[in-house]
Order: structure tokens, then C-alpha cells, then sequence
């Protein structure tokens, strides 16, 4: 099987300006952290981002490198609001499709299918439809006759999710509770690279969990990154909880000028820089302000 391992460096290497990036996890779980730092790292601009957001699209936000993002919503989880994403979007430096959550995935699974949409009645008797006049509603052509939405399909360009572990040929599994909807983000993506918190053999892979954990089977993988503590800040369970205390540091800096300081100590170097000062930070005990 092909050896699909590859740096973070190289992942980010291969996207343009202007692509369409859809990025797994949910919120702030399980989010691929260490290739959206990469990214932060990059001279990447234009982007337009689908995800079921946390600190993914606020950090992106933050750094200028998105144009639109496409969300069913976008929280850190214990704490409601990302607070760049919410500056960018105030501001208006961000273009935005807010749709219903199960319409994000309805678009991502129509992609997938390649198909032009799905019929859903996520969305129905909402504001959804008003928010994005470009929407459409289809007919049912049976004796029903109910009239649905049709959710124009999702087309990443390339998906980027993390998960806990994975084979260097690109199967990839999953230990927490919850899949949500990386499998159908690689599915409906062009190309999908995948980090992980470890690298293991196939035989290990069916050895431990339940087969149906393997979430992501190799045909959808194009890349492989090996990236301990990969999702920090967000959760990666059972791996590790989501840092409560640097989750609530990050937020905290976006306001008053504190951001700046916060770049500096934690973005400005390379993955390696960042969990040292990570650690650092943890060592100290701080707690914001």
C-alpha cells in the first residue's frame, strides 16, 4: 500500500488561494489544530472554510486568510461565541452561509455523492431560506407531494480533519464517542489529508476498537501528518479533554490589544514552538485575566 506520510508543511504546501477548505471536528472537538496552524503560518489568503466552527475558522479569521465561511455554527463549546470569528463577522471582513446544521450536511453528503443537491427538510420554517435567497426548494414527485429544500452540494477542495490514529496508507480511526462528519467531509473533498495522534500499523489498527471506529477508509486520504496533542486546544478524547484554561486564555486575548501578545507567544514559531510554549503555559498554572 502506498506510504501516504507527509509533514504538516508539506499538507499546506500543496493548497492555493482562493481553495475551499473543509475542516473536521465539531465545534471545539477534535479539531486538526496543528494543519490550521500550519496554515496560519502560510502566505495562504481567499480561503472559504466549511466546518461545524470552533477555533479553526476564529484563528483563520484572526489572521486574515478567509473570504467566506460556510457554518452551521461556530463555538467554542463551554464558551459560546469565538470571538474573532465574531469580530470578523460584525465587521463585515468575512463573506458568511449560515445554514442549519443538518443542511451543512445534506450539501457535504450531495458532494459526496456527486451529486448537484439533496433534498432535506432541514431548514423548513426557518430563517434559513430568507438569510440565502439563492436557496431552492424542489417538489417530492411522489403521490406526497411535500415540498423540500434543496441543498446545493458542498465542494471542498480539500478536507482536513484529525482523528486518533491512523496507518500510513491513510485508514484512519476514531476512540472518542463521536464520529461526527469527517468520513463525509473526506468523501465529498477533492483531497483529504488526515493528521492523527499516532501512526500505527494496519494489524494494530483492527486489533484495538470496534471495526466500525475506522472511520476513514484509505481511497480517501491523500496524506497521512503524524501530530501528537495535534487538536490542541480542542479535545481529542480519549487522548486528552479539551484545555479549559488555554481555551479560555485564547478567548480572553482577543480582546484589548491582548491578541497581539498572544500571537506572538504561541503562532509565531513552528509546531514544535507552539507545544513547547503550550507546556510552558500549562507548567505555570496561569490563569487569564
Amino acid at each position: 500500500m502506498q506510504d501516504k506520510l507527509m509533514s504538516a508543511d508539506q499538507v499546506v504546501g500543496g493548497l492555493s488561494d482562493g481553495m475551499t477548505l473543509a475542516i473536521g471536528g465539531w465545534g471545539s472537538r477534535r479539531k486538526p489544530m496543528a494543519l490550521v496552524r500550519a496554515i496560519l503560518r502560510s502566505d495562504l489568503r481567499d480561503l472559504t472554510v466549511i466546518s461545524y466552527g470552533g477555533p479553526d475558522v476564529g484563528l483563520l479569521c484572526a489572521a486574515g486568510k478567509v473570504r467566506e465561511v460556510v457554518f452551521g455554527f461556530v463555538s467554542l463549546d463551554s464558551i459560546a461565541l469565538d470571538p474573532h470569528f465574531r469580530a470578523a463577522r460584525q465587521a463585515g471582513t468575512v463573506q458568511v452561509a449560515e445554514y442549519d446544521e443538518g443542511m451543512v450536511l445534506a450539501g457535504l453528503r450531495a458532494a459526496a455523492a456527486r451529486l448537484p443537491f439533496l433534498p432535506t427538510r432541514a431548514g423548513l420554517g426557518s430563517d434559513v431560506p430568507a438569510l440565502n435567497p439563492e436557496l431552492r426548494t424542489v417538489t417530492s414527485p411522489y403521490s406526497d407531494g411535500e415540498e423540500l429544500i434543496a441543498m446545493p452540494a458542498l465542494k471542498p477542495d480539500v478536507a482536513l480533519v484529525h482523528l486518533n490514529r491512523a496507518d500510513r496508507s491513510g485508514n484512519a480511526q476514531y476512540l472518542g464517542p463521536d464520529p461526527y462528519f469527517d468520513d463525509v467531509m473526506c468523501a465529498a473533498a477533492e483531497r483529504s489529508y488526515i493528521s492523527c495522534e499516532q501512526v500505527v500499523d494496519t494489524d494494530e489498527l483492527l486489533r484495538t476498537g470496534p471495526l466500525q471506529s475506522l472511520l476513514i477508509d484509505r481511497m480517501y486520504a491523500d496524506g497521512v501528518v503524524h501530530a501528537p496533542n495535534g487538536a490542541h486546544f480542542t479535545s481529542c478524547v480519549p487522548d486528552y479533554d479539551r484545555d479549559e484554561r488555554f481555551q479560555s486564555h485564547y478567548a480572553a486575548s482577543a480582546a484589548d490589544g491582548a491578541w497581539e501578545e498572544f500571537r506572538n507567544r504561541f503562532l509565531s514559531g513552528d509546531e514544535d514552538a507552539y507545544q513547547a510554549a503550550v507546556a510552558a503555559f500549562q507548567e505555570n498554572q496561569e490563569v487569564p485575566a
